[in-house]
């Protein structure tokens, strides 16, 4: 199969990676791609979010089969397009990808179909949201509606801190137009894990869990990020738990969107609090996570492209996924400053001494390569990805890895995976 991966980041380097493996793979391509993502595919220089122009360069290149990484293109309807030429595409409809390009229409959906999530109500005008406020107190979450690059979210602990964050939203415009409604709701407590399922339509098949760190500082501190690491499995997804996530979370989003008449296919990514009251859905994202893509990339040992064509095709009703029984983490390196300001252009050092261990695998982020050179062009550049027996070994190696890679203008998490191991 001629295959087509869009996107340019960890997590479409993990899918390249995986799907490079694959027996059924004759040729790769990743629109626009980044330096690490060359090593397995030929990178085209295509905006992930250009429509049209990826439209034709599957059309021109007889793509087989066209996997989307992130979410912006799928709500703007790569995934119609494409099915119209009459290409394969993995990812949801724009109608279906409305789960993760309006919280407030993932909201109303769970509402609709029984899905416990947070309490919460929809504002398009500001005052209306500050009365809210004021009548229920805080701490309170408090979310642009639309796609706001994962900076939209804010855990308010103080009223002032809910009242800023409606006015960053809804009157400076932050986010733009994904500004103009916000949703607040209640802020749940406990431990939160990502969960994923591929879906055909009609049928689903159960990924592995992991869990990730948002914050950017130890000790989940300081101002929330795409992700500063990840590990997988999350000890805290015990079997009874995760058959509990299907039953309660994932059937009836499936069974749901598909009596809707907006059927789901693709992966469907559900953010969850383990609270006392059981799992509750924080967010529905329509997409594999990153970096919880590289840490499942390691674990799976089905063929991905198999399973990607199976979702495809609507066949997954018998279909079933096998997992190596390893652990596996990440470690996120970021350019210092992120989440704020940061250098972009300097160089890291060869990686191999990193990989030299057989465990390890370095997955790109924001990277280019230049004059023979390795630059970081973004504010997550890379994700130093182990594998072990165990949770804990696997972060022995992962940072192993990161103390031997020459970058100092780049800093990391010292604590990627402490639950767990604390467990």
């Amino acid at each position: 199969m001629r295959i087509l991966i869009v996107g340019g980041g960890g997590r479409e380097h993990a899918l390249a990676w995986a799907i490079a493996g694959s027996p059924l793979c004759d040729a790769l391509y990743c629109a626009p791609g980044n330096a690490g993502i060359g090593q397995d595919a030929t990178c085209v220089p295509i905006a992930a979010d250009d429509v049209e122009a990826l439209v034709a360069f599957a059309e021109t290149e007889s793509i087989d089969l066209v996997v989307v990484g992130p979410e912006a293109p799928l709500v703007s309807g790569l995934a119609d397009r494409l099915d119209a030429a009459g290409i394969k595409a993995f990812g949801p409809s724009a109608a279906a990808a409305q789960l993760e390009g309006s919280k407030g229409f993932m909201k109303d959906f769970c509402a609709r179909h029984g899905i416990p999530s947070a309490a919460y109500s929809r504002f398009g005008d500001p005052e209306k949201a500050r009365a809210y406020l004021h009548e229920h107190g805080a701490p309170i979450v408090v979310k642009a509606d639309g796609l706001a690059a994962g900076k939209g979210v804010t855990v308010a602990q103080t009223m002032e801190e809910a009242e800023a964050a409606i006015a960053e939203a809804m009157e400076t415009k932050a986010f733009g137009g994904a500004g103009d409604e916000v949703v607040i709701e209640e802020c749940l407590v406990g431990e939160e894990i990502s969960v994923f399922a591929l879906c055909d339509g009609r049928h689903f098949v159960p990924f592995a869990s992991a869990q990730d760190h948002k914050a950017v500082g130890e000790g989940d501190t300081g101002p929330n990020t795409g992700g500063m690491g990840a590990y997988s499995p999350a000890p805290v997804a015990t079997p009874e738990l995760e058959a509990q996530i299907m039953e309660e979370v994932i059937r009836p989003t499936v069974e749901g969107m598909a009596a809707d008449g907006m059927p789901f296919r693709g992966v469907l990514f559900a953010g969850l609090m383990v609270t006392k009251d059981g799992p509750k859905l924080l967010e529905f994202n329509v997409r594999f996570g990153d970096p919880e893509c590289q840490v499942l990339m390691m674990r799976l040992k089905s063929d991905l492209v198999t399973a990607l064509v199976a979702a495809c095709d609507g066949v997954l009703e018998h279909f079933d996924l096998r997992w190596h029984d390893d652990a596996a983490l990440v470690v996120v390196m970021a350019a210092k400053g992120y989440p704020g300001s940061y250098a972009k252009g300097t160089e890291i050092g060869d990686l191999g001494v990193a990989e030299a261990d057989k465990a390890v695998t370095v997955f790109h982020a924001g990277t280019a390569e230049k004059d023979g050179k390795l630059l970081a062009t973004g504010g997550r550049v890379l994700g130093v990805t182990a594998i072990g027996d165990t949770v804990a070994q696997a972060q022995d190696r992962a940072y192993a890895a990161v103390d031997r890679i020459d970058w100092p203008e780049g800093f990391c998490r010292r604590d990627i995976g402490w639950r767990a191991v604390q467990r």
